[in-house]
């Protein structure tokens, strides 16, 4: 009956609010909305870690057009902050970031490119900056942490990283119901960097598709029952200068 009633909580759950990764600020400077961000005209997940839509999303979600032409420059060692809102139209007219049961990760990865505009993103190579879980002696995960801070994420970009473009990749997944391949829901947009300054460091990388397997077990998991004591969040190590 337990696990009923925990089915059917992901399944409505999974009607209700997804969202989207909208707007940068560097160093606490606003980029403005949707500025340098390739993002769809619906927030519906990706659920097969095998598409190539896992990787800037845009597939089976069509871009809004036109795309972004902004690029937006940071340095080496800047902090990046993210506003994730459930709308495209959040800001005026709600406040909403993503429904409370959407508990997962969050997580960022850059790859470096030679062209930022080039809608061509198969075959790069990604590394991780960023990640987040679950706290589990609290049971607060990174989405709770998210509507907690009224959509908004930040992060350093890697200080010895070489200069160049970079687009990012910042994500999040709910696992509201993942307890089967395919549930959970993978929800990411990619911006559009130039990284100033920096080193001359080459970070491990992974590919998308590739860097995720249905079996792992940050993505196949319940998160209701047994009440979890630690998660593995999916993808490599996060990369340290």
């Amino acid at each position: 009956m337990k696990s009923s009633l925990l089915a059917l909580a992901g399944t409505l759950a999974g009607v209700s609010a997804h969202s989207y990764f909208q707007q940068v600020y560097v160093n606490g400077v606003d980029q403005g909305r949707f500025n340098a961000i390739r993002y769809p005209d619906y927030n519906g997940p990706i659920t097969d870690v095998t598409s190539n839509d896992l990787i800037c999303n845009g597939g089976i979600n069509p871009y809004h057009q036109p795309l972004s032409t902004k690029v937006i420059t940071a340095a080496a060692g800047s902090t990046i902050t993210t506003q994730w809102w459930y709308s495209l139209n959040n800001g005026t007219t709600s406040p909403e970031v993503i429904d409370a049961s959407h508990k997962g990760p969050i997580m960022t990865y850059l790859a470096k490119v030679s062209d930022p505009l080039s809608t061509t993103v198969t075959g790069l190579k990604w590394f991780k900056i960023y990640e987040a879980g679950l706290q589990a002696s609290s049971q607060v995960w990174a989405v709770d942490t998210l509507i907690a801070n009224h959509g908004k994420v930040s992060f350093t970009i890697p200080s010895c990283i070489s200069a160049g473009y970079y687009l990012m990749r910042h994500e999040l997944i709910a696992l509201h119901g993942a307890s089967s391949y395919p549930g959970a829901q993978f929800y990411m947009e990619c911006a559009q960097l130039q990284i100033t300054g920096g080193g001359s460091t080459s970070p491990a990388t992974v590919s998308f598709p590739g860097a995720y397997k249905g079996t792992d077990p940050g993505i196949t998991v319940n998160i209701y029952y047994p009440v979890l004591t630690n998660y593995t969040i999916p993808g490599p190590a996060v990369f340290k200068c």
